[in-house]
């Protein structure tokens, strides 16, 4: 920017501007007395990092303003659905036409066999295909579905993994190579948890028939670790000699890092799907997918129940519909060039700056650790200095870049993002790296 430039106001990083005093301090006071905590998700709340949340007024391509009139570039990304960016035209369009004709009906329309089939076309595991409105809800009844086809109870997850608020997946483990699950939240009881079997990502698995192993194929709630060479063939072989059934969930990863999400990148199939975020493009929308022999158990086709008011509803396959014609092969490889530059650009700068930082990245997904080595598992992602990230985020929404306030998430690169996004992103990360 020459020194003669001009900038709108809403443009200026927020360090550089001063705060009105009504905004996101006064929407959070209000919003303390009348929602748990001030807010409707708890990450929200940035109690992670040690601030109060920002609140958020409008969204455009890669970036946010907040209602105080700063303005951020954005690699949360709604937490991942927002792929093609905020309010791109086409999904903007797409909606806006589905809520003119109705946004509910309560009956099929042809708008969700479109969205079904096209997740067949591109999921290899799936045959057929049931819409939810949440990924919790897609994972609930994937295990339903699982537990109904074997005759078996137990299901054997991942530490650091995370598939919803389901009262049985609300379990953590304990030490050793896997334990019997305990309640990780109140309300959870003993003999819920009890049913759930931790294992270690990257880790060797436990003797025992199980009615499913379910995993992130790409973890990313713990930050994003990749599995080890070889690991996901080997789940699939576990599931196999076991009579297990195999569970990915791509609620992230499914349309992101792949046109068919992991299984298809990595050439292992599950027998089961749960898929949301991107399948919504913006709107509450989820599904669950598999094998034609095991989705036929489900009714009214099968004894297997699990219904909900408002799945495939006209606003969500809309806007899913929308966001999937936009991610063709060139999307992928740009997603892929921008997350790589982005990735290396902050291990350069951690490097430069003497912190002992790694990033991890995969196509539109990255996480930067506060680790000098990668985590292979929870119990490293655990070991990460989370009281450095809280400062580099804080430091970062200081400079304008609005970061998923905790460690143990991770960032959402977008076709809206351009190299631009991503210098001004860097430019502010060797800024608060040097004063870490």
């Amino acid at each position: 920017m020459g020194s003669g430039a001009r900038v709108a106001a809403d443009r200026l990083p927020p360090a550089q501007r001063k705060r009105g005093s009504g905004g996101s301090a006064a929407a959070y006071e209000r919003a303390l007395g009348l929602l748990p905590g001030g807010v409707n998700s708890p990450v929200r709340a940035m109690r992670q990092i040690g601030r109060d949340p920002v609140f958020v007024a409008r969204g455009e391509g890669a970036e946010l303003i907040d209602v105080d009139g700063n303005r951020y570039v954005d690699w949360v990304m709604s937490w991942g659905p927002l792929i093609a960016g905020h309010a791109h035209p086409e999904v903007v369009s797409a909606v806006s036409a589905a809520a003119a004709a109705g946004t509910s009906f309560g009956a099929p329309t042809e708008a969700e066999v479109e969205l079904a089939a096209e997740v067949v076309e591109r999921m290899p595991s799936a045959e057929m295909v049931r819409m939810t409105s949440s990924g919790t809800e897609a994972s609930m009844s994937a295990l339903r579905l699982a537990r109904a086809a074997t005759g078996r109870d137990r299901i054997v997850k991942f530490a650091g993994a995370y598939h919803g608020h389901v009262d049985g997946l609300l379990a953590a483990a304990g030490s050793g190579l896997a334990t019997q699950g305990i309640p990780a939240s109140p309300g959870v009881t003993a003999a819920q948890a009890a049913d759930t079997v931790i294992a270690d990502w990257n880790g060797e698995l436990p003797d025992l028939e199980a009615a499913a192993i379910i995993c992130e194929p790409y973890a990313a709630n713990m930050g994003l670790v990749l599995p080890d060479d070889g690991y996901l063939r080997s789940l699939r072989d576990y599931a196999d000699a076991t009579g297990a059934l195999l569970i990915f969930d791509e609620v992230i990863t499914g349309f992101r890092v792949a046109r068919g999400g992991v299984q298809d990148r990595e050439g292992v199939i599950p027998d089961l799907t749960v898929l949301g975020k991107v399948i919504g493009g913006g709107v509450p929308a989820a599904a669950y997918a598999g094998r034609r022999e095991l989705m036929e158990q489900i009714a009214p086709a099968g004894d297997v129940y699990q219904a909900g008011t408002l799945s495939g509803n006209p606003l969500a396959t809309a806007a899913g519909l929308a966001t999937l014609r936009l991610l063709d092969l060139g999307a992928y490889q740009g997603l892929e060039r921008l997350t790589s530059a982005l990735a290396e650009g902050l291990a350069d700068a951690a490097r430069d700056a003497g912190v002992g930082a790694s990033a991890v990245a995969t196509t539109g997904l990255l996480t930067l650790f506060f680790a000098p080595e990668p985590p292979r598992d929870y119990e490293q992602a655990k070991a990460c200095d989370t009281d450095a990230y809280a400062a580099f985020c804080r430091g970062m929404l200081d400079r304008g870049v609005y970061l998923p306030p905790s460690q143990f998430e991770a960032w959402f690169p977008s076709l809206a993002h351009t190299d631009a996004h991503v210098e001004r992103t860097l430019a502010a990360a060797r800024e608060v790296l040097a004063e870490l």
